[in-house]
């Protein structure tokens, strides 16, 4: 007996329904390794700066304020970095 049109389709269907699934989770695993690359990347930013753990709090509150009054804001986390051009 042939297969039918409609149980062709449903095939491929589910072939294709895989194949996202398998992107969708390479996509988090992508997405991951991005997040750790950056915090890499800060991390190493602070540590080549030669400033104290107990003085960094302070660094970082002056920066924060020192945006908020000249009208720039230091994005909040999960916030996307976008540049404003004046």
């Amino acid at each position: 007996m042939a297969i039918s049109k409609s149980a062709k389709i449903e095939a491929e269907i589910e072939k294709v329904k895989a194949k996202i699934s398998e992107q969708q989770a390479r996509l988090k695993e992508l997405e991951q390794k991005k997040h750790e690359a950056e915090n890499s990347e800060i991390v190493d930013i602070v540590r080549g700066m030669s400033i104290s753990l107990s003085d960094l709090p302070l660094l970082l509150q002056s920066i924060q304020k020192d945006g908020a009054t000249s009208g720039q804001s230091v994005p909040k986390s999960g916030a996307e970095n976008k540049e404003v051009s004046e």
